[in-house]
């Protein structure tokens, strides 16, 4: 259960950090509104997870989850360039939050 409110707190995290930048510098109220109300529910399931997973565990992959999910997020929808050297280095924080799962016990 801790793995799957994890993955929802780096899921909120994407939506936090997206709402983010179409608050432009916080200029507009709906999107500042979802973020905050995503960051809260996101540092919160990430402290519920933290009850049962390590810390390093829990934090790696949140930001992890949080990263790769705004790369994604910004490429297919804000425009965002996708190169190779892009490309790889998504690909490689994803193999790096496998290898912190797989190396978890709990």
């Amino acid at each position: 259960m801790a793995w799957l409110i994890l993955f929802l707190a780096g899921l909120f995290e994407i939506v936090w950090a997206f709402a983010m930048k179409q608050s432009d510098g916080f200029t507009r109220p709906v999107p500042t509104m979802i973020m905050v109300i995503a960051m809260l529910l996101s540092f919160g399931l990430l402290a519920w997870s933290m009850r049962v997973l390590p810390l390093g565990t829990a934090y790696t992959i949140w930001t992890g989850i949080g990263a790769v999910g705004a790369f994604i997020v910004g490429v297919a929808f804000l425009g965002e360039p996708l190169g190779p050297l892009r490309a790889l280095a998504a690909v490689l924080i994803v193999s790096g939050l496998v290898m912190m799962k797989l190396a978890t016990p709990a």
